[in-house]
């Protein structure tokens, strides 16, 4: 993937409200796969009696992982919306730690991405929560198949 592509798509998520309210960080993304993280922070524990943030926190970080994924696929798409996106929630991040969203986009027909995503704390042995998910595509002129 050019470099130009990878920087125009860390464009279009750095931009996005709630990237930016959750306080979302894009790391390593192209070839359909996409790594997006948060730092802990104490907005959004969901749980005051044990510090850990909520599921909608978690939530809204591997839809955006799977998001990202999706447009970093080889086959160009350009725009996405989240269709479908299960999310099993394995156990607790562990407060304090940061959680990071690693999202593969597998399968791409001519309207619709495939996506599997995997959220980690500090121990990435363990998940703190696993997604599948299917999303629209739009993709450039010329490139449609």
């Amino acid at each position: 993937m050019p470099d130009s592509r990878v920087a125009q798509i860390k464009q279009v998520f750095a931009a996005m409200p709630h990237f930016q309210a959750l306080g979302m960080e894009v790391g390593e993304i192209g070839d359909g796969k996409a790594e997006i993280s948060m730092a802990y922070n104490e907005r959004f524990i969901g749980d005051p009696e044990t510090g850990v943030i909520s599921g909608g926190a978690v939530s809204a970080l591997m839809d955006t992982s799977s998001g990202a994924a999706v447009m970093c696929h080889p086959t160009g798409t350009m725009g996405t919306a989240t269709l479908d996106l299960r999310i099993d929630y394995m156990r607790p991040a562990t407060p304090g730690q940061r959680i990071t969203a690693r999202a593969e986009c597998y399968h791409v027909t001519r309207s619709v991405a495939f996506v599997r995503a995997t959220a980690t704390d500090e121990d990435t042995s363990r998940p703190v929560a696993a997604a599948t998910g299917t999303f629209t595509i739009q993709r450039e002129e010329g490139l449609l198949k």
